[in-house]
């Protein structure tokens, strides 16, 4: 079974792009928030939302480690952050269980119901059938429904970083000397996590020095390891 039949599985069996309209708009979630109490750890972080938190709630990355916000784990093989389910939920959830952060949530909150399916260099975004307890949901644009400012700025940027998280995972999926992978974990996380950002600059910029800086730090660059 090819990847995009699996998608089909667990999706209308459409492809959407930032422009089309799809039914995921679930009237602002009134009393419910299911998908934020049943998590786990599906809510994996990139340097934007990381960017986005910290700025957001004037906090750094480790004020959010420690305060028990966010935890770190494997995703497809590559260690990084996520949202801490604290055995009740998000711990964003405020008193009411609405979200206290919604207006710089992470990317995949901010696409649920939707999902993103990646191929030939592009992103696209599936409508996932089995998400959203909301029956009645209407109409939205893609873009709308994402709320982020610039989206053919933050697509560009999500290729890219796919494209680095990919390649790291495939790299961990082969034999290496003893305390290679390991550090390659901890320079990811300190490189692209744990360093500050500044938030008097752009987020873009500043992401795509970092992936080069630590491409060329790595062994993985001796593997096809390039920006696209």
């Amino acid at each position: 079974m090819d990847h995009f039949q699996m998608i089909k599985e667990i999706s209308d069996g459409r492809l959407y792009g930032s422009k089309d309209i799809v039914r995921a708009d679930a009237g602002g979630c009134m009393d419910c928030s299911r998908c934020c109490e049943d998590m786990c750890d599906t809510i994996s972080l990139d340097p934007f939302d990381i960017y986005s938190l910290c700025k957001g709630l004037g906090k750094d990355y480790d004020s959010l480690m420690k305060e028990g916000y966010i935890v770190t784990g494997l995703h497809n093989l590559v260690s990084m952050p996520h949202i801490n389910d604290r055995g009740s939920g998000c711990g964003f959830l405020d008193e009411k269980k609405r979200c206290s952060v919604h207006k710089f949530r992470p990317g995949i909150c901010r696409l649920f119901p939707l999902g993103r399916y990646y191929h030939d260099d592009t992103v696209s975004y599936i409508l996932q059938t089995y998400g959203c307890t909301k029956e009645e949901r209407a109409e939205v644009r893609v873009c709308d429904w994402l709320e982020i400012s610039d989206i053919d700025a933050y697509e560009e940027y999500i290729l890219k970083w796919h494209d680095v998280v990919k390649k790291i995972s495939d790299f961990m999926k082969e034999p290496a000397e003893p305390g290679v992978k390991p550090k390659i974990h901890e320079s990811f996380l300190r490189h692209f996590y744990e360093q500050p950002y500044d938030f008097s600059k752009e987020f873009y910029p500043q992401i795509y020095d970092r992936i080069r800086e630590w491409i060329e730090k790595q062994p993985l660059q001796n593997r096809s390891m390039r920006l696209k």
